[in-house]
């Protein structure tokens, strides 16, 4: 899947992913290769991508996120 992570000051993350982890609003969630189309906010929380076996996590203040056709776009706080 491909990956962007973009905040109001810069680009956090820009390239491919194998899993991702985000803090809904409703709870934790994660997006896998070949997701169903979806548009939800974020909260507070740490955003978990898994590329190539191993995890990076970056903390964020809220957002939004945006998946289709593997194409995850996050605009975060």
């Amino acid at each position: 899947m491909n990956l962007e992570i973009i905040t109001p000051d810069k680009t956090i993350y820009k390239g491919e992913a194998e899993l991702v982890q985000l803090p809904g609003i409703d709870g934790s969630f994660e997006i896998l290769n070949n997701h169903a189309p979806l548009i939800s906010a974020l909260q507070k929380g740490k955003i978990k991508v898994r590329k190539n076996g191993s995890d990076d996590f970056y903390e964020i203040n809220g957002g939004v996120i945006e998946v289709l056709e593997n194409k995850i776009l996050i605009l975060a706080e």
